[in-house]
């Protein structure tokens, strides 16, 4: 059976106004961190935003940040460094499985 685009978080399903409705929050905080490069959501085939479930998620976590005082430059650092972290630990333990268990051996 198909999956649904409704079963995958990555699909874009929802408008800026039923984003806004969903967290309470006000649609132009939504055009500003797309302006702000912050939460890029996809664009219909018109131009119109659409949030994908994980596109909210970051929505809800940068609401939160937000309401602890950080600025919009700020949390879009933060979510640079974040995914950074990200990278750098699957890096880490891609090359960890590389090593003989038990660690490296010494020469010789």
């Amino acid at each position: 059976m198909a999956r649904l685009p409704i079963d995958d978080h990555l699909a874009p399903l929802y408008s800026l106004g039923q984003v806004a409705d969903m967290l309470r929050v006000q649609q132009a905080f939504l055009r500003r961190l797309d302006e702000f490069e912050v939460v890029r959501p996809h664009r219909s085939a018109g131009g119109q935003r659409r949030y994908s479930r994980d596109d909210i998620t970051r929505v809800q976590y940068v609401v939160e940040l937000s309401d602890e005082g950080m600025t919009l430059i700020a949390i879009r650092r933060i979510l640079e460094l974040e995914r950074q972290v990200e990278a750098l630990t699957r890096e880490l333990e891609a090359t960890r499985r590389l090593l003989p268990p038990g660690g490296p051996r010494p020469p010789g």
